[in-house]
């Protein structure tokens, strides 16, 4: 089992990163916040999960061991796949997540694309004692409001664009499509400012 990996990202894009590992190109699926910390080209630590199915081997990336655990947690839980978990990490840090599995509340894993009221209550109810707040900070009224303005940000600017340009291309979001920004969604925000921004390309492309 693959558990970390060491070496130079080739390609950073919106939900995957090749990273290069003695001389063979890992892919690895990572939300938006832990694809922001890597750089093409300068050596990176990625901790991660491997995947197996019958018809595929997929390798998650996370920017901490804590990332990776509440995922595998999550990834226990009947109904959520590792693109569900991927979702929930990608809207909530991991203490986010803990806190609201520990307090049951629900409504801040509605708060991820897919996840309705009914199945929000599942997960709480099977998460129950198997995540407990470790006292590690979070941003200010998490979990029933995070922040995901910065998350974008940070994204954008780990793929290329300038902390001006990021800003201005989420004001315009605000304007032309208030509903996906009020969704609090970080993929799909995400998806939206990229497509605004060039239809996903890098810049320069």
């Amino acid at each position: 089992m693959i558990s970390t990996l060491r070496g130079v990202p080739q390609q950073v894009n919106l939900n995957n990163a090749v990273i290069e590992v003695g001389g063979f190109g890992m892919l690895i699926q990572a939300t938006p916040q832990t694809l922001a910390t890597l750089q093409v080209g300068r050596e990176a630590l990625v901790h991660t999960s491997m995947v197996v199915r019958e018809d595929s081997m997929t390798l998650f990336g996370f920017a901490s061991g804590d990332e990776r655990e509440v995922f595998e947690v999550l990834t226990g839980v009947s109904g959520i796949g590792p693109r569900t978990g991927l979702a929930i990490l990608s809207v909530h840090t991991p203490e986010e997540v803990r806190i609201a599995a520990s307090t049951k509340d629900a409504k801040a894993f509605t708060k991820v694309s897919g996840i309705g009221p009914k199945g929000a209550e599942r997960i709480v109810l099977e998460l129950n004692g198997k995540l407990v707040p470790t006292g590690a900070p979070v941003p200010a009224g998490s979990p029933a409001a995070p922040s995901w303005e910065p998350q974008v940000l940070e994204a954008l600017t780990g793929l290329g664009w300038t902390e001006k340009d990021a800003a201005k291309a989420l004001d315009a979001l605000a304007k032309n499509d208030p509903q996906i920004v009020a969704s609090g969604s970080v993929p799909e925000i995400l998806r939206a400012v990229l497509r605004s921004l060039g239809r996903g390309n890098r810049p320069g492309n």
